[in-house]
């Protein structure tokens, strides 16, 4: 598969991580992307940036270097109802939302709590991505989750720093392979986000790229392959907003 999309990244803005706008955009050009969503951590994450930060990012462009920019939030799922930390009004603002579950922002709950969580999230009508799904601290139902993210127009993630044999999320190969075994079951579509948090790792996908061969997933079932198919489904929900 050629990946030309990297869903899933973070700035200095985000505080833990170590790369400017600018730089991240540089290493995207380098890898021959088309696009690239760079989603901050909305502001219950300790060290981010403040809410004003996601306020004013109508003055940043969205084309640089050759590269369409998609800017919003990786934002955290702070109760088992699925409520994120982002208001309406903010929401409205910006081209891509994932929501996700951190240790630092919920507690994780039981299998059927956090599985609660994270399809709450998916019926918020600004949500397009969950958040790496695959962390043993937060057990789920993976048939119930993959059912509901084809019930919400919403993709699930297949997130490679999850894989990092340095990471710290637990069992995360073993969950993804549940996951992709069901997606490919039910014809749910996948996205690939890297979670760069510096400019080297945008686009990396190497550990994700293992499970899609093991898996012998559709590459029709994968957005990145195309820029086009990306923004197609994320605007349906999108024009589902009132």
């Amino acid at each position: 598969m050629n990946f030309v999309l990297d869903t899933h990244t973070h700035t200095i803005a985000s505080g833990h991580a170590y790369s400017t706008i600018n730089e991240m955009v540089e290493s995207a050009k380098e890898k021959a992307l088309e696009l690239l969503c760079i989603t901050e951590h909305a502001p219950t994450m300790p060290g981010t940036c403040h809410v004003f930060y996601f306020d004013n990012l109508r003055v940043v462009r969205r084309d640089m270097e050759g590269i369409e920019l998609l800017l919003g939030s990786e934002t955290n799922i702070l109760d088992y109802n699925g409520t994120i930390d982002l208001t309406e009004d903010t929401l409205r603002g910006l081209d891509i939302v994932i929501a996700s579950l951190h240790s630092p922002c919920i507690t994780a709950g039981t299998k059927e709590e956090n599985t609660n969580a994270l399809i709450g999230a998916m019926k918020n009508p600004y949500v397009n991505i969950i958040g790496h799904p695959d962390d043993s601290r937060f057990p789920v139902d993976y048939e119930r989750l993959v059912l509901a993210a084809k019930e919400n127009h919403v993709l699930l993630e297949l997130n490679n720093s999850s894989l990092n044999p340095k990471g710290f999320r637990a069992n995360a190969k073993e969950n993804d392979l549940i996951m992709l075994t069901l997606c490919k079951k039910y014809d749910v579509p996948i996205t690939l986000g890297s979670d760069a948090h510096i400019a080297d790792d945008v686009a990396n996908f190497c550990y994700a790229k293992e499970l899609l061969a093991q898996t012998e997933f559709p590459s029709e079932l994968v957005m990145n392959t195309s820029t086009l198919k990306f923004k197609q489904f994320i605007q349906v929900k999108r024009n589902l907003i009132k």
